[in-house]
């Protein structure tokens, strides 16, 4: 039970920031750190959408359970 309200206020923090840009750090296994800049553009009842600014049209996708066990850190520029 706890862990559910752990990512309802996950969920709650990054719904806040719909619209704005942020900064990803996503660590991808064996060393590697992959850092990308983009906006935050949806969120769902179980994942986030960043579309990242070095290409037009890709976006990527997150789970809150990403940013809990800290694979994903988000940080949000404004």
């Amino acid at each position: 039970m706890q862990r559910i309200n752990v990512l309802a206020a996950i969920k709650n923090e990054i719904d806040d920031h719909v619209g704005e840009k942020v900064t990803l750090r996503a660590n991808n296994g064996r060393r590697k750190i992959i850092v990308s800049n983009g906006v935050l553009e949806e969120t769902y009842p179980s994942i986030f959408v960043v579309r990242l600014e070095d290409d037009a049209q890709r976006k990527v996708t997150y789970s809150y359970s990403d940013v809990l066990t800290k694979t994903v850190q988000i940080d949000f520029a404004g």
